[in-house]
């Protein structure tokens, strides 16, 4: 509670909302987490907001296995694991030197780029991607040190289930399970190494959880509601939004 005893107002209403949307984002409306990444990081700050977005990530995590474990596809599961985990090792390893600015907008760079491609691939109708094996490494990689560096994996792994036409359910499903395993990968390196979540950061997370339980509700109502195509179409607007965030901000 100390640290949020130490904000305003304003600074306590952007915490909650920012929570909410964490919810709604783990429901399914992927590509709007980055909001709340960039309000959490104007609130706490950027390197210390990651400690506590984590655990509400985890948490969220938790909801989202458990309403949508049986729409998981396992064999893109496993194939994105292992690189997944990979680019949390590099983000660990580099992320404490890296110059946040010049990050943010390589990757800013980087996701309008792939977006183009996408874009580029869906009026081509290409029916597969070849060499996927290279295509999941690349994407995993990258959303494994982005999710290290700054809880941001979503673009990436957005642009790989939006390019194999992957259905609204399994989207999520798969999704979800992949980054409740990364996510809790990911406690170890916050606790022990970049020491950003303590006992306290821990007190915040438990005021903030029930902001994050009624946003991911008003998700799954949110989702139940949009069709397989209008999701893909809306889930790509929200990536290319998400990436001008990280750009400016």
């Amino acid at each position: 509670m100390d640290i949020l005893a130490n904000h305003s107002t304003l600074d306590l209403a952007l915490a909650f909302l920012a929570t909410f949307i964490i919810g709604v984002s783990k429901a399914g409306l992927r590509g709007i987490d980055v909001m709340n990444v960039t309000i959490m990081a104007l609130v706490f700050g950027s390197k210390a907001s990651t400690g506590i977005v984590l655990p509400l990530l985890c948490v969220a995590d938790i909801f989202a296995v458990v309403y949508y474990n049986r729409h998981a596809d396992w064999k893109h599961f496993k194939l994105l694991l292992p690189w997944t985990v990979l680019g949390v090792l590099l983000g660990w390893y580099i992320g404490k030197d890296i110059d946040e600015v010049i990050f943010k907008r390589i990757m800013a760079g980087i996701i309008f780029t792939t977006v183009a491609i996408l874009i580029w691939w869906e009026k081509k109708k290409v029916a597969e991607i070849k060499g996927g094996q290279w295509f999941a490494g690349l994407m995993g990689i990258a959303s494994g040190f982005t999710t290290m560096i700054g809880n941001l994996a979503g673009a990436f792994s957005n642009i790989y289930f939006l390019l194999l036409k992957f259905p609204k359910n399994e989207f999520i499903g798969t999704v979800s399970w992949l980054f409740l395993f990364i996510n809790l990968f990911k406690v170890p390196f916050h606790v022990f190494s970049w020491g950003t979540i303590t006992a306290e950061t821990i007190k915040t997370d438990l005021v903030l959880v029930p902001a994050m339980a009624l946003g991911f509700f008003v998700g799954v109502r949110i989702v139940k509601r949009i069709q397989n195509d209008n999701y893909r179409k809306i889930i790509l607007a929200l990536t290319v939004l998400g990436a001008f965030v990280i750009f400016f901000r």
